[in-house]
């Protein structure tokens, strides 16, 4: 009989006043997936995590004081559009500065060996966030500060990021693109939004060879999503030895999410974590967190991360 340990989860319903109105990034994404991982009984006998914010310190690790203290003010003054896609209400400063929290203490819970790995489910997604600006939807780079907190707080050499939202994780590139302490990885619909994450971008300085984007075609489905990693990502990460390995999970490469052009289903998704957590288990100590990014369409997002839970949990 097969034994396995739940993963735990950082959340917290606060994240949910981040309220952005009729957006694509919206509450209902993440009362979605708590409700399906209720209903199902997933949060069963799992440890469930409510985080606090980061202060203005942590953030600091990867973003520009004058870009947090501006970020402050906009949302006291009762937000605004930050930029044509991404919206900031009274409260999303302080969400923000939870998401952050979050994603810190997933990284704290396997770092201190009190947890093997974790699942920050947050909002405002990040990967997007560049150190001196917001961008698409996101405010605050989650999953980069949780990588700089491990670098700095535990004294970690390599650090690998993957991420698998369908979107190039622009603002994750810029924090590391010159650093070889940090591997990252997208693998990304091309072109799309924003843009960036060409093949030709590898990183600069002591950074080159530490970036590896790998542009994929619209329509592409799970044998080309699990093709990439076999193909291109594992051989580099055995090369690299990460100490830690961190995700952003999103899933908009979802065959049914509105604002991409993907064919990837739960079983691919399911797949991908199997991945992502035998390369922990091999290089990292089992040492393994995943921070939620993008995913517009509600039961598929929330069926995704269900399907994830799963193949972390060894119940897929």
């Amino acid at each position: 009989m097969t034994t396995y340990s739940r993963t735990a989860i950082v959340t917290s319903r606060i994240f949910l006043e981040h309220e952005t109105g009729d957006h694509p990034e919206r509450p209902e994404r993440l009362e979605a997936i708590l409700r399906l991982l209720e209903r199902t009984g997933r949060l069963d006998d799992r440890q469930v995590i409510e985080p606090d914010p980061a202060d203005e310190d942590t953030i600091a690790l990867v973003h520009d004081r004058n870009y947090i203290e501006e970020l402050r003010e906009f949302a006291a003054r009762g937000g605004g559009w930050l930029d044509a896609d991404t919206i900031v209400s009274p409260r999303s400063y302080d969400v923000a500065r939870l998401a952050v929290g979050a994603a810190v203490a997933a990284v704290d819970l396997v770092l201190r060996g009190e947890e093997p790995r974790a699942f920050a489910l947050v909002r405002p997604p990040g990967h997007h966030a560049e150190p001196d600006r917001g961008m698409g939807f996101c405010l605050f780079n989650n999953v980069a500060v949780a990588a700089q907190w491990a670098l700095e707080r535990y004294g970690l050499e390599r650090v690998a990021i993957i991420d698998w939202d369908v979107h190039h994780g622009n603002g994750t590139q810029a924090a590391f693109y010159r650093t070889d302490r940090v591997f990252f990885v997208s693998l990304h619909q091309w072109p799309l939004y924003p843009g960036t994450g060409r093949a030709d971008e590898v990183g600069e300085g002591l950074g080159y060879g530490y970036t590896l984007n790998i542009p994929l075609p619209p329509r592409s489905d799970d044998r080309a999503y699990v093709r990439a990693f076999d193909e291109a990502i594992e051989p580099r990460l055995r090369s690299y030895r990460p100490e830690l390995l961190l995700v952003s999970a999103g899933y908009d490469a979802h065959y049914a999410d509105p604002l991409a052009a993907m064919a990837v289903t739960e079983q691919g998704f399911s797949v991908m974590a199997e991945r992502v957590l035998r390369w922990a288990r091999e290089w990292c100590a089992g040492r393994l967190v995943l921070v939620l990014e993008g995913g517009y369409n509600l039961s598929a997002l929330a069926s995704s991360v269900a399907a994830t839970l799963d193949a972390l949990d060894g119940s897929a």
